[in-house]
């Protein structure tokens, strides 16, 4: 396994970052070009970046501190500074630049951590609880997180020891980087032919993020030239293929090879993995760990529908899309209207003859003007100017994000506007975002009527709101159906009402099965126990990452750990390949074969994570979502913040785990 990068630049392997730009260029421009500059910049995120190129925390005044109000809909500009303060913040950032300029500085050098808690402070608005965590993000900290501070060859040179890691995408990439770094030698397997996993797998039209770009990155990877600020489906896939190149994993990397069976071999204390080759060809190798990075939301959700094996136009699931089928001039019918489907029928509904979308439950849809914008030009420039400005601009976005609008969707106790609404700042969102509808839909109230959910704003996921979808809705092609479905024929649908629509082409545009962890896959732990069979349905992880009876397995995004009003996924990731290295740290160190996560371990956090899970809008009894597995027990998500995943997979509690 390679263990060196390819293609390393001055300061990456220093600063932990393989985006890492040694020098920006030198500002020449004058007065009134950074006036405008400072006028279309974040301010606090430049007052932050001009402290720390000048050393001088001066510029970060306690009168200026953004006071971060909680977001409701849309993000406050500047972390909701006062007009008072923004004058003062850009006459100060408009004098930082000056200095840049006249001192000719290019770049930006590691900071002390008491320079790195000043403007943590500043930005946080004192929130020092956020310090650490936001120090795990931080390029030039001195005490940057995940790298891990060991090496196999300094803990157990000559030890036979290898883990194996299920999945190249998001998560697998992360875990092979980290591994590498440790020194410990892996194997990664992947299914597919490429890296990238569910970007790899969804390439339909329209498919992006629904989440900033800048929010979504690693922190060993801090990419800056990002052209839009909710990135393309294909821009992150070509991020992710570049960082495996980057970062030397690509070439090593096992493709269109299946993980088939896991056995926990008790008396070798090994895991005997199968795989399957393109060919069909079975292989059977041993590991002391491994690390799946399957994901979640990778399995097709396509629900059974009377007569389906009778229609004979051409069927696809977004995550399946057909580019050979050319859907230009025809007839098409759209199944579902969660996010893939608010990303695919504006895309198409100007190419296709007639559009027919099959409505289950109306989505709702947080404000996003800038939903399909490119980065501004004043981004640009201080991207190329400002050395380090863009790794301050991404902190700023995973800070903002770690209470995110978690207090719009907290429930209230016995709250009397239930089950329309969750508590009174969840009805203020429901009434507003219900204004923006009626707005979009004015005129048509045979749409109205059924564009607004019945359900709490943020029982389901949310959506992004650029208008796109309502005027999708609105075209002369389009036929929005609400009564269900009752079966297909050869030529089309006919709907609950008895209406027949023929289409040419079917999109299921119908989710995934998030619940069904490793469902393609066979693991058996101590005792010959099943995964699945211990799960019953409902599949729990210790920190969403350990399994009682399963000794060194260790799961990637595993249960309860998405997000969904609040975090960065890239966090909780890395923090879980993190957590896993320390686990095989304490592995080595000690000597033994394996630990092995206590029942009372796993029971301590699912008690508390589904408490957590009750006091929100999904969590309520009354609300039916994908979050929820066959149990009604939400499986999938995260009801705390980023900050508290921190806390609990800061190091490997012994009186948690069985040392075997």
């Amino acid at each position: 396994m390679a263990r060196t990068r390819e293609r390393r630049d001055e300061g990456t392997d220093q600063f932990d970052d393989l985006y890492w730009e040694p020098r920006s260029e030198v500002i020449v421009e004058d007065d009134a070009f950074l006036e405008k500059i400072v006028a279309g910049a974040e301010l606090p995120v430049l007052l932050a970046a001009i402290a720390a190129v000048l050393r001088d925390t001066t510029f970060l005044p306690a009168d200026l501190m953004p006071p971060l109000t909680p977001i409701d809909t849309e993000p406050h500009p500047h972390g909701d500074m006062t007009a008072d303060q923004r004058q003062k913040a850009a006459a100060l950032a408009l004098t930082g630049l000056r200095r840049i300029r006249e001192q000719k500085i290019d770049s930006v050098a590691m900071l002390p951590d008491s320079t790195v808690r000043e403007i943590l402070g500043y930005l946080t608005g004192g929130r020092d609880e956020w310090a650490d965590m936001l120090t795990h993000e931080l390029d030039i900290a001195e005490r940057k997180g995940g790298r891990p501070g060991w090496h196999f060859d300094g803990v157990a040179r000559g030890r036979a020891f290898s883990t194996l890691i299920i999945g190249a995408g998001v998560g697998g990439i992360a875990a092979a980087y980290r591994y590498a770094q440790a020194g410990v030698p892996f194997v990664l397997v992947e299914a597919g032919t490429t890296v990238g996993g569910t970007w790899a797998k969804n390439t339909y039209p329209g498919v992006r993020l629904d989440t900033p770009t800048f929010g979504y990155s690693y922190s060993f990877a801090q990419r800056g030239d990002w052209p839009h600020q909710f990135a393309r489906g294909g821009e992150i896939l070509d991020y992710l293929r570049d960082v495996a190149d980057r970062a030397g994993i690509t070439n090593e990397i096992e493709f269109s090879t299946r993980l088939v069976r896991l056995r926990w071999d008790e008396q070798a204390r090994l895991w005997e993995a199968t795989t399957r080759g393109a060919d069909g060809t079975e292989q059977l190798r041993r590991f002391s760990a491994v690390v799946s990075a399957l994901g979640q939301l990778d399995r097709p959700n396509i629900p059974e529908i009377a007569g389906a094996q009778l229609y004979r136009g051409a069927a696809m699931h977004t995550q399946e899309w057909d580019h050979d089928v050319d859907i230009t001039g025809k007839r098409v019918a759209v199944i579902g209207t969660g996010a893939s489907a608010y990303q695919v029928v504006p895309a198409i509904v100007g190419e296709v003859d007639s559009l027919v979308i099959f409505q289950r439950s109306a989505p709702w849809m947080l404000p996003a003007p800038n939903y399909h914008h490119r980065v501004t030009d004043a981004f640009t420039w201080l991207r190329r100017k400002v050395p380090h400005y863009v790794q301050w601009y991404r902190l700023w976005v995973i800070l903002t994000g770690i209470p995110g609008r978690a207090h719009t969707v907290t429930a209230q106790e016995n709250w009397a506007g239930a089950p329309a609404s969750v508590s009174p700042k969840n009805q203020e969102l429901r009434e507003y975002l219900t204004a923006r509808v009626e707005e979009q839909l004015e005129g048509r109230p045979d749409l109205l009527e059924r564009a607004i959910p019945s359900y709490p704003p943020g029982a389901k996921r949310m959506l992004r709101d650029n208008k796109v979808w309502a005027a999708a809705l609105r075209s002369a092609k389009t036929t929005l159906v609400t009564e269900g479905i009752e079966r297909f024929t050869e030529t089309g649908i006919v709907d609950a009402a008895g209406q027949e629509h023929e289409v040419d082409v079917v999109v299921y545009a119908t989710g995934f099965k998030p619940s069904d962890y490793l469902d393609e896959v066979e693991v058996i732990g101590r005792d010959g126990r099943e995964i699945h069979d211990f799960w019953d349905g409902d599949a729990r992880a210790y920190n969403g990452i350990t399994v009682p009876g399963f000794p060194n397995f260790f799961l990637v995004y595993g249960p309860n750990v998405g997000g969904v009003v609040a975090g960065s996924l890239h966090f909780m990731l890395e923090r879980a390949v993190e957590y896993s290295l320390s686990a095989v740290h304490e592995i080595l160190s000690r000597g033994i074969a394996a630990i092995d996560v206590r029942p009372e371990a796993l029971d301590r956090f699912v008690a508390w994570v589904d408490e957590g899970n009750r006091k929100m809008a999904w969590g309520q009894p009354y609300v039916r979502t994908w979050y929820q597995n066959g149990h009604g027990r939400v499986s999938q998500i995260w009801p705390y913040t980023n900050v508290e995943y921190w806390d609990i997979t800061e190091s490997v509690n012994e009186d948690d785990y069985e040392f075997l």
